[in-house]
């Protein structure tokens, strides 16, 4: 469309209030409102920016909604935006980065981290430091003895599993502690999520205590740092949030820009007291083009068209447009962009927790463009785990944006067989047909990571074309950390931003194999209970040394007696008994 075709199109259009929409082939390019639309759809006619100028050149036709206020224009361009996601404007993305916890509704609750809580669960959250929340759980978990396992674990148990024998939990499956009990326990949880540090300070205090009094320097120092995380925890933004205004909601926004994406942080404070931290992403069209006012703009008209306004938003910088400035002002909202003080302190921690997104997006720009891949957003992990070929699983982890999407993970038991082709064969090819049969209800990855080398990826895309899933899939080789595509081999230098992120999702798909190997190892080895003699310590060294009941059975009475605890007689009873 050129430049006289816009203006023959813009004059017959009214001078209303409304929103414009330029489009290709039905699809829409870009989204606009106007006070009027005649004169703003005729701007377009000598465009402002070389990004502009490409969108009209693209577009082949002009659609128009007229409006009754320029509040409805403004609200029904975020919904357009939304719903068809155009090209050439700065488009706001859920983001899923930050974890929450929750506590759920069972009668001996389960406390877990999450990005998609159950809906009767109580959830605190979200927050911005997944680490300290992996931390602050386990150690609640060692505390209180709050159970971690899923329904299918818990329910029919007869005896207690390995997390009881290591202090994970109190087992109130089998009734080792009351329900009453249980629940009391729980509530001390919910206590220190609601800000009574001590409920958990204190008890780490104690213990680490008697740990440094026994020289247990190595325990001293794990229950040190999680004395220190746990300490932390609500004091991330406290002495600012307590400062806020009279206001009743007050929401916090820090801006971000990268290349084509930005990022906003949200924080929001109700009397006083923080309860919401998030984070949301947002594409902009082009390089160099957006500034962060106009992305501060995009974010306040597509995040809150469907949301309740809070009663006062605190901006980093000013977002520069004058009709969001008068929709927030005629709902009551004030708008303020703190200079100093410990408002200004607020605004610098959501700036913080913008900035520290920035890293990730680099990291999958730069491994799709080195694949030469359009997108590597959304990558799938998988691998396998086996003894012997005894109690083979298959993993499969989700990483979006370079952020660890647990709510997405699935496990996989296989056939038991030592042929680690044939299982990785069987998990990608039990991953594709769910995906072609519409019984996943994820979304397809860019790319696809195995675990392994050449041998590995070959079994994976043999899987792949067998089925007809159509996914770009390579392998990450452990011993020289060599990246092995179809085509060719890489390898790209240590330090390099895209082999930290395949590193990251080979390695959390290689952690999440091992651990299900060793619940379902824990589970098919209950034939050593039964041996008098044993006792649950003796049982798990027994389990750490050769790995499987059936490699308990061919030991040697020498080698049963080399493990601890182990003697003659009960040596003698083990190889009676298996």
């Amino acid at each position: 469309m050129n430049a006289e075709t816009v203006r023959e199109r813009a004059t017959t259009l009214p001078r209303e209030p409304g929103v414009y929409q330029f489009r290709a082939d039905g699809t829409t390019l870009y989204v606009g409102k106007a006070v009027n639309l005649r004169s703003r759809v005729r701007s377009y006619a000598d465009p402002r920016s070389g990004r502009i100028r490409r969108m009209v050149e693209r577009a082949s036709e002009i659609e128009i909604a007229v409006t009754d206020t320029e509040t409805q224009a403004l609200l029904l361009e975020a919904n357009l935006i939304k719903r068809h996601q155009p090209r050439y404007n700065v488009r706001l993305k859920d983001d899923k980065s930050y974890p929450m916890v929750q506590l759920t509704a069972h009668d001996a609750p389960r406390i877990e981290v999450t990005r998609d809580p159950d809906e009767a669960a109580t959830v605190y959250g979200p927050f911005t430091d997944r680490s300290r929340v992996d931390t602050v759980v386990k150690a609640l978990r060692e505390t209180y003895g709050l159970r971690g396992c899923s329904d299918h674990k818990y329910t029919g148990r007869e005896r207690p599993c390995l997390d009881y024998e290591m202090g994970l939990c109190s087992a109130p499956c089998t009734r080792e502690i009351s329900l009453e009990r249980y629940r009391e326990d729980v509530s001390r949880a919910e206590r220190f999520f609601e800000g009574e540090t001590g409920v958990l300070a204190e008890p780490l205090h104690r213990e680490m205590e008697a740990a440094a009094s026994s020289q247990q320097f190595e325990r001293a120092a794990n229950l040190r740092d999680r004395l220190e995380a746990a300490e932390a925890f609500h004091g991330e933004g406290g002495e600012a949030i307590q400062s806020v205004g009279g206001e009743r909601a007050v929401d916090v926004l820090g801006a971000s820009l990268e290349g084509e994406r930005a990022t906003v942080a949200r924080l929001r404070a109700e009397r006083g007291k923080l309860v919401e931290r998030d984070r949301h992403t947002l594409t902009a069209p082009a390089r160099g083009e957006e500034t962060l006012p106009s992305v501060l703009a995009a974010f306040l008209v597509q995040y809150y068209a469907e949301r309740r306004l809070p009663d006062a938003i605190l901006l980093p910088e000013g977002h520069g447009d004058e009709e969001v400035a008068a929709w927030l002002a005629s709902e009551g909202v004030a708008v303020r962009i703190p200079g100093v003080g410990r408002e200004a302190k607020l605004v610098e921690l959501a700036l913080k927790n913008a900035r520290s997104s920035v890293g990730r997006r680099d990291e999958c720009g730069a491994l799709a463009d080195a694949l030469g891949l359009e997108s590597a957003r959304r990558i799938e992990g998988f691998d396998v785990s086996h003894a012997h070929g005894t109690a083979a699983v298959g993993s499969n982890v989700v990483f979006v944006e370079g952020a660890a999407e647990t709510a997405d993970y699935r496990r996989k038991r296989l056939t038991d067989q030592n042929d680690d082709y044939d299982n990785m064969c069987a998990l990608l090819e039990w991953r594709a047909r769910r995906a072609l049969e519409g019984r996943d209800d994820r979304p397809d990855p860019d790319l696809v990571l195995i675990d392994g080398g050449a041998g590995q990826l070959e079994a994976a895309r043999g899987a792949l074309e067998t089925v007809g899933w159509d996914v770009p899939a390579i392998a990450l080789a452990k011993a020289d950390e060599r990246v092995v595509t179809p085509e060719r081999e890489f390898r790209w230098p240590r330090d390099s931003p895209q082999l930290h992120l395949l590193q990251r999702v080979r390695d959390e798909s290689h952690r999440f194999a091992v651990q299900y190997h060793q619940t379902v190892r824990d589970e098919v080895s209950t034939a050593l209970d039964a041996v008098p003699g044993v006792g649950p310590e003796t049982r798990k060294r027994l389990l750490g040394r050769f790995g499987s009941v059936e490699n308990v059975r061919e030991a040697s009475l020498e080698e049963l007696q080399s493990v601890s605890g182990v003697g003659e007689q009960t040596a003698r009873t083990i190889k009676a008994r298996l």
